[in-house]
């Protein structure tokens, strides 16, 4: 059981690096001024200036948003759950 835990969680880490990246590729190329050295430090508010441009884009958040919030609860989530299991 722990390894699905392990699995799961080492899953959602890389798929929260992905859509960090495909994010701060987004706002790159819709010219707001983004730092991929910092990007760590200022994720959470490039993060809401994506949500913010998709949603007056388009009137809805964009997916990325969303994948990028359950990617890393889920990765929360799982070490916690390795944690209690041991």
């Amino acid at each position: 059981m722990e390894i699905i835990f392990i699995f799961l969680g080492i899953l959602s880490v890389i798929i929260f690096i992905v859509t960090t990246i495909m994010i701060y590729s987004y706002l790159k190329d819709k010219g707001e001024k983004v730092s991929f050295l910092w990007l760590r430090l200022f994720m959470i508010s490039y993060a809401n200036k994506y949500k913010k441009i998709t949603k007056q884009e388009t009137g809805k958040t964009g997916y990325l948003f969303y994948v990028w919030i359950i990617s890393i609860n889920i990765a929360l989530i799982s070490a916690i759950l390795i944690l209690l299991i041991q």
